[in-house]
């Protein structure tokens, strides 16, 4: 018996038999494995660090609850009610990265975080999910009404996102905001002419970059050429896969985590694969395609083009994001500070892609025609 009839006309009730609970499940699987991948990087990366050896996971722990609960109340949402959150999400994470620039805490040459009572936020992450539920409201307005300059002004908004994360820098970021505008743009309508003519756009931008941003340059010659610069990252991290073999040294088992300064964030990927396995790595590649899959397939039948587009915004922000993280790990692309979404360590990431898979959830959740 279910717990909760069909009958049942109440919000919750009505929630439960019109959100894709597969996806619902597969986003908790992925922050399980993340508290239990936690468990076993972040202490001695704490201990580096002279803090507490359950430090980052008893903050992990603690951001976990609350999002997992924002994620839940935001699927709640009707599209209207997520317009507006997203649009709100866009306008004040664009105002605190513009506050992060001039007040913002430098890490590693970059200002990307701001400190707000004891808790680093980075409000970049937010604007990406904002950003994709923004440039789809003005795509979907513009093409319902002729006359109102939806690209245009989803243009603009692109370009003020970009400009602000290439002046933190945040090239990584920058991709991320890139491709879900793309990708919106291109459903929208996009003629194939200017298809490729932003695609030439791009490799002139990532060129430019590569020109004017030292960090990014090296980088791409480091991936290009191990021996032009320090690869030790990267080169321990495959160590970790190649020690991890098809079904892992164990949990709590790998040595990775005690030589990787970031083992519990940006390369969590590399401790999975030395403890679980290349065979758990395989199944946790297919969890995120298939909640990107998945929240696409439920979109064919949907008509509201706002809809279309904000959803397959932040499904391919939440898709590209795990890609460029795994791919990184793996030397598939230049390395690039990311976190894999529910997996990683980092709070604002955590609450970021809450928001957003609960903003996913709630369009793709069965509703009548026009509702």
């Amino acid at each position: 018996m279910p717990a909760i009839a069909r009958s049942d006309t109440s919000v919750l009730g009505q929630w439960w038999w019109t959100v894709d609970r597969w996806s619902l499940l597969a986003v908790i699987a992925l922050a399980a494995f993340g508290v239990l991948l936690a468990a076993s990087a972040s202490p001695a990366v704490a201990e580096r660090l002279r803090l507490e050896p359950t430090y980052f996971l008893k903050r992990q722990a603690m951001f976990l609850a609350p999002a997992i609960i924002l994620m839940f109340t935001v699927s709640l949402f009707s599209p209207v009610q997520v317009r507006r959150l997203g649009v709100l999400l866009f306008i004040f994470s664009l105002a605190l990265m513009v506050f992060a620039l001039f007040i913002g805490t430098e890490i590693k040459g970059a200002r990307r975080w701001i400190s707000i009572a004891g808790f680093s936020l980075q409000p970049s992450e937010f604007a990406k999910p904002g950003f994709a539920i923004f440039a789809a409201w003005m795509f979907a307005t513009g093409k319902l009404r002729g006359t109102f300059p939806g690209t245009k002004i989803a243009g603009l908004g692109f370009l003020l996102v970009a400009l602000l994360l290439l002046a933190q820098p945040d090239l990584g970021q920058a991709v991320v905001i890139t491709v879900i505008w793309f990708t919106q743009w291109f459903l929208a309508g996009l003629p194939m002419i200017f298809v490729a003519g932003i695609v030439v756009l791009g490799l002139l931008g990532l060129v430019g970059a590569y020109f004017m941003l030292p960090h990014v340059a090296s980088r791409i010659d480091r991936f290009i050429d191990p021996k032009s610069g320090d690869t030790y990252q990267v080169d321990k991290a495959m160590e970790a896969f190649t020690n991890g073999g098809l079904f892992g040294t164990g949990p709590g088992e790998g040595m990775v985590k005690t030589r990787l300064p970031d083992a519990h964030a940006d390369f969590i990927f590399a401790v999975a694969g030395e403890e679980f396995g290349l065979i758990a790595c395989l199944v946790l590649v297919l969890t995120f395609a298939f909640v990107v899959l998945r929240g696409f397939f439920r979109l064919m039948h949907e008509t509201d083009l706002f809809v279309v587009l904000a959803a397959a915004g932040l499904l391919v922000q939440f898709g590209i994001q795990a890609f460029i993280n795994m791919g990184s790990t793996i030397n598939l692309m230049p390395t690039k500070g990311m976190t894999l979404p529910f997996v990683s360590y980092g709070g604002s990431s955590l609450f970021a892609l809450a928001i957003g898979m609960g903003m996913a959830l709630a369009l793709t959740r069965e509703r009548p025609q026009g509702v």
